[in-house]
Formats: C-alpha cells, structure tokens, sequence
C-alpha cells in the first residue's frame, strides 16, 4: 500500500468528519499517523487561569482513586472495544480474574482489523471500563489491574 496525498487528504477528511482525534495506519512497509491536536483547550487554559488552582486538589484525589484501583491498561487507538473474540465467544477476561503479563484481555477493532490488547501487567482485574461494542479513544482506560 502506497500513501499517496489524495489518500492522506481522504484520511484527514475522515478525521474531521468523524470527530475523531486520531488515525494510525501501518503495513509491512511504512506508517502514517494523523493527529488532529484540540486548540480550544490551550486558550481556554490561558483565558481562565483561576481555576487551574481549584482543579488541581480535584485531580489528585482522581489520581489517588486511579491508584486503588490498580495499573490502568489503556487503548493504544481509536476503534470499538470488543470483551470476546466473538458474539458468542465468552469474554477474554472478567472482574476478579487473575491475568500475567502478555494475557490478550480484548479487542480493539480499527478501520475493520481486530487488534488484540495484551496485558502489560500481571494481577487481577479490578474493574472493566468499557462496555462491548462501545467506541474507545486512544489513550482511553479499557480495565484496571491490581
């Protein structure tokens, strides 16, 4: 597959259309990966400096939290998260399971290829984030691992 700039621009068109913040797309030979970074929140930050302050108590409880809850394994991109290998499979993992480093712990499907997550971890799932067939963002937490 050759990236050609017509094929680049339909991608971008993609992008924009869908709302979508990212497309990664990689063969045997070559990569390409589209971004599209958000300029509202840099002005908005820099239009309101006030409660930067008052968010950031907010934020370090989440943090805490997240830390409770376990090592969060996120989506490595953008597409459909999938808890079975299919419709009538049973699910790869579940709460209360215990999973090594490696385990495949879901899919993800993007531009109609299914991508096996893999645990970096070892431990127990304390909690599933997502719902089968939900979209997922990159950078999204899919599950949490103790």
């Amino acid at each position: 597959m050759k990236f050609d700039i017509e094929y680049i621009e339909k991608l971008a068109k993609v992008l924009a259309d869908n709302s979508l913040t990212e497309i990664s797309l990689e063969d045997s030979e070559q990569a390409i990966t589209l971004r599209k970074e958000a300029i509202i929140a840099p002005a908005a930050l820099s239009a309101v400096p006030t409660p930067t302050p008052a968010q950031s108590p907010v934020s370090a409880p989440a943090k805490e939290s997240e830390v409770k809850k376990g090592t969060p394994i996120t989506s490595p991109m953008v597409g459909t998260f999938y808890k079975s290998p299919s419709p009538d499979a049973s699910p790869f993992v579940e709460v209360g399971q215990t999973i090594s480093k490696g385990d495949v712990v879901c899919i993800v499907e993007a531009m109609k290829l299914m991508n096996e997550i893999e645990s970096e971890v070892s431990g127990k799932i304390t909690e599933i984030c997502v719902s089968d067939g939900q979209p997922v963002e990159f950078g999204q937490v899919l599950m949490y691992v103790e």
